[in-house]
């Protein structure tokens, strides 16, 4: 009874937190038609589209035709999703009764969402520094590193993932973790397509 009960809190609290940010997001007014064409011309390039139009076209205010502000959009939105799913597979290891496998699982992909997080900051760093890169040379050092840790960030989303493959695990867990992870990982395939777009802009 009290994982059932816990397991709910969690799920209210994750979707409490997706309306807080479209509530957030929606209040943006106002953008232009030209900001919104740019971003779903951009977004055709990734790998899912769709989402990436949803989850960016309510920044158009802030990243009106830049691809480097769209390229920072993404990276922040994903280390925003990143840290909401972190929270609550740490929650997660709080629940009785749960099997041995998902303990595993879970405190491993603690671990994974850890590494997520500080690697999808640090590429956040590097694309601040492409803005104020004073040649060639530092736009590439700094672009090369923001590629590379985002890149290495979906590895671990991965990783997580995989952890609960096989049919010992199926259950609520492992269908609530994985929906979680799979929406970082596009976000975060996404912003990396959106990164290596802006590469090739300087």
């Amino acid at each position: 009874m009290a994982k059932q009960y816990l397991f709910v809190l969690l799920s209210i609290s994750y979707l409490l937190s997706l309306e807080l940010t479209a509530a957030t997001a929606a209040s943006q007014t106002g953008a232009s038609k030209k900001a919104i064409n740019f971003i779903q011309s951009s977004c055709k390039t990734t790998t899912y589209p769709a989402l990436c139009v949803h989850s960016l076209s309510v920044y158009a205010n802030d990243i009106q035709t830049s691809p480097k502000r769209l390229a920072e959009t993404a990276i922040a939105v994903t280390l925003s999703r990143a840290q909401s799913t972190k929270l609550f597979v740490s929650r997660l290891t709080r629940m009785k009764g749960l099997k041995k496998r998902e303990v595993e699982a879970i405190k491993d992909c603690v671990e994974e969402m850890n590494d997520t997080v500080d690697r999808l900051t640090k590429s956040v760093q590097e694309l601040k520094l492409c803005g104020s890169a004073k040649d060639q040379d530092q736009f590439a050092y700094h672009m090369s590193n923001a590629q590379t840790w985002t890149s290495a960030a979906l590895t671990d989303e991965n990783t997580c993932s995989d952890g609960f493959s096989g049919r010992v695990m199926d259950g609520r867990i492992k269908n609530s973790v994985r929906a979680r992870i799979m929406n970082v990982g596009h976000e975060t395939s996404n912003a990396l397509s959106l990164i290596n777009a802006f590469a090739k802009t300087y």
